[in-house]
């Protein structure tokens, strides 16, 4: 079990499913890092060689049915088989730039600056301006912590934090009582939690990872759709300064003028893409009493329901 500075102990969680592809990128800089941090993968029954190949690393891998699986709980069993001072939530597809940026990202906590750190996500290479967009929009170049009082300057974007790469101090979690069971947005409910309890977020620029998706319009409207529902759910941890909206109309109007400068070809597509987030967004908020069988339809994730 590794340690910082001769005190904190460091352990990684990485979540998986059929991630053979991903972990030779994924692992190295985890092991190469000079923490040794204990690693665990918690495998949601891949059907590829992920257990394979996680074994092959050294790594110990905790396999459960894919129908178990949850963005908080299954972190939640990860924290709980890790009890090291410090976990770090990883995805599979989140690759660190270099084996320094795990020190970099545990340092906030370390030096009791921060209860929850995350890392700056840049898109992987050869991503398309729609991948790399929200990157360049939610994961500034500066680094910053903010906390509680800081609602009346960001609103709800105080609390965003991203577990495709973040760290957080395992006694303060315990304090909250670890990660909830959500359909997704553990993370936030997390820091919401850890801020409203008088810690503090903290984003470390300098710490970088490669991280980015492509979705098809649909797969758009159905995470949308997912976080709006869950957003409402737990809509009591993100009171205060101003709401989701303005994020959101903030994030469609600098992809636009962005698209009309750099590539106005693109910008009916863009349009329509936002139009999808919205939907889905605006529909999942408003289907917390929807019938189940519309609920599942509308999801990404149907195993939750």
């Amino acid at each position: 079990m590794s340690r910082t500075n001769g005190t904190d102990s460091i352990g990684c969680a990485i979540v998986t499913y059929n991630g053979a592809k991903h972990l030779p990128r994924c692992l190295p800089p985890l092991l190469n890092s000079r923490l040794t941090p204990k690693v665990i993968i918690i495998d949601s029954s891949s059907t590829d060689d992920t257990v394979k190949v996680a074994k092959e690393f050294g790594v110990q891998v905790v396999v459960i049915l894919q129908k178990n699986f949850n963005h908080g709980s299954t972190r939640e069993l990860a924290r709980s088989s890790l009890r090291t001072d410090i976990v770090v939530m990883l995805t599979q597809d989140a690759y660190f730039a270099d084996s320094s940026m795990l020190e970099k990202l545990v340092q906030p906590i370390v030096e009791k600056k921060a209860s929850v750190a995350y890392a700056r996500q840049i898109p992987h290479l050869g991503a398309g301006f729609f991948e790399s967009f929200p990157r360049e929009f939610n994961y500034p170049s500066s680094s910053e912590i903010r906390s509680i009082q800081d609602l009346g300057r960001y609103g709800t974007y105080t609390f965003f934090c991203s577990n495709s790469c973040a760290a957080y101090c395992n006694f303060s979690l315990g304090e909250i009582g670890g990660f909830p069971h959500v359909l997704l947005g553990e993370d936030t409910v997390a820091a919401a939690k850890l801020l409203r309890n008088g810690g503090k977020i903290a984003y470390v620029a300098e710490s970088v990872v490669h991280h980015s998706h492509r979705y098809s319009l649909w797969q758009e409207f159905q995470r949308n759709f997912d976080t709006g529902f869950a957003r409402n759910g737990y809509a009591k941890y993100l009171k205060g300064g101003s709401g989701d909206s303005r994020r959101g109309w903030l994030f469609a109007r600098t992809m636009l003028i962005t698209l009309a400068k750099q590539k106005p070809l693109l910008l009916p597509y863009g349009c329509v893409q936002i139009f999808a987030k919205w939907l889905g967004f605006f529909l999942g908020r408003n289907s917390l009493h929807a019938p189940k069988w519309f609920k599942k339809m509308m999801s990404s994730q149907r195993y939750y329901w």
